[in-house]
């Protein structure tokens, strides 16, 4: 890992790592128990203001699918721009123990909050601006799982059955797109590689489980919730593809920013 890790153990020791070197010292308990209590204080606070902010995000989610429904747009565009800006902000409040990740991450959330705004105005300029958006917030995610693992790690059977995937939902696609054929393809092209880079660093990263898994769900949640904004887009407009693709995607959102102060 290229940052530094501390590590606090009452009565026992200080463990600093970085890049592969190591260094122990010996606390008493009085200096252990010390240093350990402002941290668990902090910990308490942050997990107090992420399940506040779930709730939050519930409620919002909810009346984001209730105007949905209603097709009710001004509400809809307050109400969704209000939940996608608590991703962000959920990102900012969030320990980052790697800073490259959490800087990547969170200028590809700001990215996709703009895309959220774009896609929530009912123009086809403000669907292609959301399009680039969504695609400028993917590639931003794609740098950010470089930092976490190697490129070579991201070549395996699991990333060959999602680009395996992306073909058979391009091919779906491919005769109702039109003059949207080339930057659809473009965008699938974008978010798979996305996605395999998430299996990569969940297969190959040395972060701790939590912190990969997060990631792994969270870019697959993203994924999935696309193809349901394709299909209301390209296919069949109806509210069923925003009462699936909508929880898909916000879950993805939160999970990639809660991810960043699990990275240890």
């Amino acid at each position: 890992m290229n940052e530094t890790i501390r590590k606090f153990i009452p009565g026992n020791l200080t463990i600093y790592k970085k890049k592969g070197i190591t260094l122990s010292i010996l606390l008493t308990p009085l200096q252990g128990f010390r240093r350990l209590s402002p941290y668990k204080s902090i910990c308490k606070a942050l997990s107090v203001m992420n399940v506040l902010t779930i709730i939050l995000g519930v409620i919002l989610l909810l009346g984001l699918l209730y105007y949905e429904k209603k097709k009710d747009r001004i509400p809809l565009l307050i109400t969704k721009s209000a939940l996608s800006l608590l991703f962000v902000v959920t990102a900012l409040l969030q320990p980052h123990p790697v800073p490259t990740y959490y800087h990547y991450l969170l200028i590809g959330l700001i990215f996709c909050l703009i895309g959220d705004v774009c896609l929530a105005l009912p123009l086809k300029k403000a669907f292609v601006a959301g399009l680039i958006a969504f695609l400028v917030g993917h590639v931003f995610y794609i740098f950010g799982f470089l930092s976490l693992t190697a490129v070579f790690h991201w070549i395996s059977t699991g990333v060959l059955i999602i680009f395996a995937i992306s073909a058979l939902i391009f091919l779906w696609l491919r005769r109702s797109l039109e003059s949207m054929f080339l930057p659809v393809l473009l965008y699938i092209l974008v978010i798979t590689v996305m996605a395999s880079g998430a299996w990569a660093v969940f297969r190959n990263s040395p972060f701790q489980m939590s912190g990969r898994t997060l990631i792994l769900v969270g870019s697959l949640c993203f994924y999935v919730s696309d193809v349901f904004v394709a299909r209301n887009r390209f296919i069949k407009e109806e509210y069923t593809n925003r009462l699936l693709g909508l929880p898909l995607y916000y879950t993805g959102q939160f999970l990639l920013a809660f991810s960043i102060g699990l990275l240890y």
